[in-house]
Parts: structure tokens; sequence; C-alpha cells
């Protein structure tokens, strides 16, 4: 209570407030809240429990933004217990490192959301974050890896970091105290660049690559022979005296076989087993190790690509990513299971399209709050008799765009709090509206807690009626402000400054003068607003300027949302990008009212790891050494207004710009803005456009 409300508070056998065990109560986790005359009861059968009891009630302590006052609780009994066992939480530690401290913030965060699995993905291509004292080289080599660059000089520093082996059984007893078991993930026997770059003995070839700094599928495999087996087994021993929880996580997921299939040594390995294939091969190695943990008391857990190959012991639980398949047919097939499914409950998709929002993987629709609220973690298709397999479900926070802490709680709340009433909450007890109202008082708490929680789902958002042409003839803007979930209350000013619970509130479209500036905030039901306030610009020359956000691809592909640099801290600049196709267009843009345009670009590191996808990229023929920027009016087939050499990227600025003009008579359009550069080489991407007025 001294960081939520700022009191003090006595506990204790016969004062105010009473913690106690009882075993009378039943379920694991569950527990019993009492308010009454004699004061405050909390009781519970298993520690867990108590400590949900305490977190419900420092809720029920801190309704509101009193902080340092008294507050009123009322009579109430509240027997409490969770749908689902499982209720879990990934950190993403190997491709951008985390702190123990960072860490801990968050497990104290996941306590009070009641969540009780920290998954921690400890190896992938990018790193190795776990020391082990056999094999000191994954944490001298491969911790560490240099940051892949946009066509200049490598970077002066490598980027990186680890966990001793003490910082680790610390970090399991503070989440343990906190009723939360945290389950390491060494993935295996794909995503294994690092192990390689460590020791090259354990690869299928030989060679020695670097530690990966391309996001994505990486070719590298773990050797699946005798070498392989018992570097795994060793690991293993190590990572089972760190970590005492029941599941052990050896990912599976994502491991192309190409280095498999071309080795006769892994071939001749293969026929030797009378294994029939490379699936069949891993499918061997998860049955191995699965023995290995059952023997010492453990259990193995990995992604939906377990299944591939056949042969799963039962014992091995699935975690089910792409989509809700792999559950559905784990379940049928008598195998726990926990749904963790993209995209829905991936927090690095995006939670809006709003301008301001961070580098993230996209997603279209966005994985709003209200979606992830409603997903519900039963899927239908699992039959009655084989739900009691589902365990619970899970959201993951994949860090190649998250790269600090507070882009990572920036992704992680409110959504976290959705996904965790929905472990947690009975289906049929679970409403949004109520839900956003007791968010309201949580975003304070985050505050207070210095914990960044996006307001992306409060934020406003506005929309210009009509054709910005149109708009910029008449010399008037009307526009309509929205908030994702239609909570609170909004208010504006056009006057430059600040809303307040005084300002106008919002009914409708707002016809305002060219050059006029809105700023709007909505506020809660206690007069609080419950995101920063949102301006939108009316000048001629904001009507006449998109910015990356509002670019979309000209053909199909992966769009992405990407810094500057893969290691950069700042929530800006950020980019939409398609790593397919060179290729961006600004739809419908007012090339009417316009002469000229000036067009603001950014080469980026091209760091994709895009295994068989690699033929889908889209190529343009370059007329000069290092391509060009063809910008055309009308669309991608409309005529050429303008070509641009792009410089050598090894001694030029990363941010350019460049500028033409437009035909008298241009219509209304599509600008399209096409780079020929080589797909070997850097990725561009539009920054900004920003066109001429023609008067």
């Amino acid at each position: 209570m001294g960081s939520s409300r700022g009191l003090t508070l006595l506990s204790g056998a016969s004062g105010p407030i009473r913690i106690e065990r009882d075993r009378s109560i039943r379920g694991q986790e569950a527990y019993r809240l009492v308010v009454g005359h004699a004061g405050i009861r909390i009781a519970a059968a298993d520690d867990a429990g108590l400590i949900h009891g305490a977190m419900t009630l420092a809720q029920l302590l801190s309704p509101d933004g009193a902080y340092g006052q008294p507050v009123a609780v009322p009579a109430l009994m509240i027997d409490d217990a969770p749908r689902f066992r499982w209720r879990g939480y990934l950190a993403d530690v190997a491709r951008h490192f985390q702190s123990v401290e960072t860490l801990k913030k968050t497990i104290d965060q996941m306590a009070a959301l009641k969540l009780n699995m920290l998954h921690l993905h400890l190896s992938d291509d990018q790193g190795w974050r776990v020391e082990i004292r056999k094999y000191p080289e994954l944490t001298r080599v491969g911790a560490w890896r240099t940051p892949p660059t946009a066509g200049g000089p490598a970077a002066a520093e490598r980027y990186g970091g680890y966990y001793t082996q003490a910082q680790l059984k610390d970090l399991v007893a503070y989440a343990a105290a906190r009723g939360i078991t945290i389950v390491p993930e060494i993935d295996l026997p794909g995503h294994a660049q690092a192990i390689v770059a460590s020791y090259p003995e354990l690869g299928v070839f030989g060679d020695h690559p670097f530690v990966s700094g391309d996001w994505g599928v990486n070719p590298y495999l773990l050797d699946p022979g005798p070498r392989g087996i018992a570097f795994v087994k060793d690991v293993l021993d190590e990572l089972l005296a760190i970590f005492p929880g029941r599941y052990i996580h050896l990912g599976g997921d994502e491991a192309v076989k190409d280095q498999w299939q071309r080795s006769p040594r892994i071939q001749a390995l293969m026929k030797d087993k009378g294994i029939a294939d490379e699936n069949a091969l891993q499918s061997s190695l998860i049955r191995e190790f699965d023995a290995y943990l059952r023997a010492r008391g453990r259990r193995l857990i990995g992604w939906d690509e377990i299944l591939e190959g056949g042969g799963l012991p039962q014992s091995a639980t699935v975690m089910s990513w792409q989509g809700e398949k792999g559950a559905i047919e784990a379940s049928r097939k008598g195998h726990d299971v926990v749904l963790s499914p993209a995209p829905v409950l991936y927090l690095d998709n995006l939670q809006s399209w709003l301008p301001d929002e961070p580098p993230m993987r996209p997603a279209s629709p966005p994985m709003t709050l209200e979606r992830v609220y409603v997903y519900d973690a039963m899927p239908a298709a699992i039959a009655p008799e084989d739900r009691g397999h589902v365990l619970g479900a899970q959201m993951n926070a994949w860090s190649e765009y998250l790269t600090t802490p507070d882009m990572i709680w920036h992704a992680a709340f409110p959504r976290l709090a959705a996904f965790a009433e929905g472990a947690w909450s009975p289906k049929e007890a679970r409403n949004f509206a109520s839900f956003l109202d007791r968010l309201e008082p949580q975003m304070q708490r985050w505050r207070r807690d210095a914990i960044p929680a996006a307001d992306s789902a409060f934020a406003v958002a506005y929309q210009l009626g009509g054709m910005r042409s149109a708009t910029v003839t008449s010399g008037e803007a009307r526009v309509a402000l929205s908030n994702q979930t239609g909570h609170g209350i909004i208010r504006y000013t056009v006057d430059g400054s600040s809303p307040t619970p005084a300002s106008p509130p919002y009914s409708g479209p707002i016809a305002i003068p060219l050059g006029t500036t809105i700023r709007a905030v909505a506020f809660g039901a206690g007069g609080d607003p419950l995101a920063a306030p949102r301006t939108f610009e009316t000048s001629v020359a904001a009507l006449l300027r998109t910015d990356s956000v509002t670019l979309s691809a000209c053909t199909g592909g992966i769009e992405l949302r990407l810094p500057i640099t893969p290691d950069a801290t700042g929530f800006a600049p950020a980019f939409n990008s398609n790593t397919f196709d060179g290729c961006l267009a600004w739809r419908d843009a007012p090339l009417s009212v316009a002469k000229a345009y000036t067009i603001s670009i950014a080469r980026l590191p091209r760091n994709f790891g895009l295994a068989h996808a690699f033929t889908k990229l889209k190529a343009y023929y370059p007329s000069t050494s290092f391509g060009e920027l063809i910008v055309r009016a009308g669309g991608c087939d409309g005529p050429v207004v303008g070509t641009f050499p792009l410089p050598d990227p090894a001694a030029s600025s990363n941010r350019l710009r460049y500028g033409g003009n437009l035909p008298s008579g241009t219509a209304d359009g599509d600008l399209c803005m096409t780079f020929t550069a080589p797909v070997s080489g850097p990725l561009y991407a539009v920054e900004q456009v920003q066109l001429a007025p023609e008067r």
C-alpha cells in the first residue's frame, strides 16, 4: 500500500487486517477476502492464494487517485479462484537483453494481475543469456552480437548481456515469493546460431558463423548426433539446478531443415537409426530430452511444431502459437496445452494505428485492448472430454522491436491486464465496459509505479471529413474525434490551450477554419485524463503532409513498423515498411492542389532472416549504381514525376531528402514511391512526404 495508496498498514493475527492460512478453502490459488466490522481477513490454503488475496485488497484500498488519503472499504466477502492454472507472460531476453531489475519490476506487475508463469526466452540466434559453467563460450561469445548497419561502418560496440546463475537463482526466489514460477526456454534444434557461433562443432557443417543480428528464421541447426545431445543434457543439468519449476521449455519452432537435408553425415545418422525424414529426426530429439527431464521429475514443453514428425511423448506439453490448431490437435491426442496464438496474444503487435505508436509488428486490424479482452483460451473446437488438458494461456512480448523496458511496458500494459482477467475469471463474468471502469484507477497505479502503460485505447484519434484537396480549396476543415474504446468523455480546445474537464465536450464533427489546431483528451468518470493530449493541425502545410504511419505497401507482403536502427532506444522515428517490396504509396494524395513535393527517406538495415520466404522478395532493375527512388503520380502505373539516384550507402547519410515538381493539372490519386536498390543491400523507407501548395 505504500506505493499504491501512500499508506502504512499493520497486519497480524489480531490486527485490523489478518492474513491467515485456512485449509478449508478448496482450490489451488483460491482465497477468501472478508471485510466486516471486525476488520479485514484474507484466508487461503496456500501461499499463492494469500498473495492473490493481498493483491485484491490492495486494489480495494486504492480505488481512486486520492494518494495518501484514507479510504473506506465496503463490507463484502469474495470467494475467488482462477479459471486456468497457467496464466503466463513471455519475456524475450534473447533478442534484446533485459536487466534483472527490469524483470523484477515486471514480476511485481505480474503479481498484481495474478499472473503466475514467467516464461524466459533465454536463447535464440541473436543471443545466449544464461551462464553455463561447462560451456563458458556460450556467454563469452554467444551473448554478444555486432549490430547490422545500413551500409556504413560496423558498429563500434557489441550488443548483449547475460545472467549469472546466482542472478537467476535470486530472480527465481523473487518470483516465487510473489506466487510466480519461472519457466526457462532454450530454443532448439533451430534458432541455434548463437550456440554454433560459440561452439562450431555443435553445428552441422563445422563452419563458424557470427551471432546473428537478423530477426526472423535463420538456417543454423544443432547437431542432432551424440555431440549435440550430450550438450543439451549438460545444459539441462545446470538449468535444473537454477530453475526448480516443473516445466522446461525446449522451443522446437521454426527449425528449417535445410542443413540436415544437405549433410551426408546427418543423412547417414538418420539411415542408421531408421528415421524417415527430418521432422521425425526432430521428434526423436524431443523424445530423448523428454525422457531425460521425466527421469528428473520435470516436464518438457515446446512450441506446437513439436507435434510435427509424430511420436510426441504423452508427457510433453504443447504451447500453441500458430493459431489454435496446435492446441486442438494436441489435446485430442492427450497432451496438455497452453494457448498462445499469434497474433492476438503477441504483445509486439501494434495496438493502434495512432501516429505516435513506436516500432512494432503491424496488425490489421490492430491488436486492440478489446480484442485481447474478448479472446477466450478455451477454443470451441476442443472437445468437452479434452478440455481438461487446457492448462491456460500466455501472452508473449517478443523483443525484436521492443528494445527498452519502456517499450516493453508500453506494449504489455494495459493489454496484459485484459488478458489476465480473461485467464482468471469465468467467461460469463467478464464485461469489457466494466473492465474499462476498473482500468481507470489501475492506469493511475501504473503511473505511480513508473510503468509507462500505453494510453492507445483512450487516446483521441482524428478523421478529416472529405478529400484533403477539397478541404484546402474550401478553407474549412471538418474533423471527427473518437477513441478506440469509446470510453470517457472527449473534451477539446481550438485556442491552443490544453483541454480540462471544463472544456467543451465533443458531440459531433467540428467545423473549423484552416490553420486551427485541435487538442483533445478523453476524461474518465472522476475527471482525470485517460490519455495524453493528441493534436490535429489544419494548416495547409499539415493537410499537404503525410508521415510514415499513413503510408501503405503498394502490394502484399509483410509490413513492419521499423526503428532507425535495430537497437534504437527511442519510440521515434518509426517507419512503415514492406520488407518484400520496396514500393510505398500515399493513398488519395491531394495532388490537384500541389505544385511540388519533397520526400524524406531513411536507409535502414535489412536484417531479416526470411528462410524459404526469400523467394517472395520483389527486385526492381536498377538503372544506376545503387538504385533509384522513382516517384509516380496517379498510382504505380502512373507517369513518372521524378527519378533520384540513390547514393553509395557506405559513404552517405542514412537520412536523405529529394524533391521535384508536379505537372500542371495533376489529379488527386496515389503517390507511388518505388526504391530500386538491390535487395542484397539496405532497406529504404519513406519518412515523410510534403506537398507544396499551388499558391
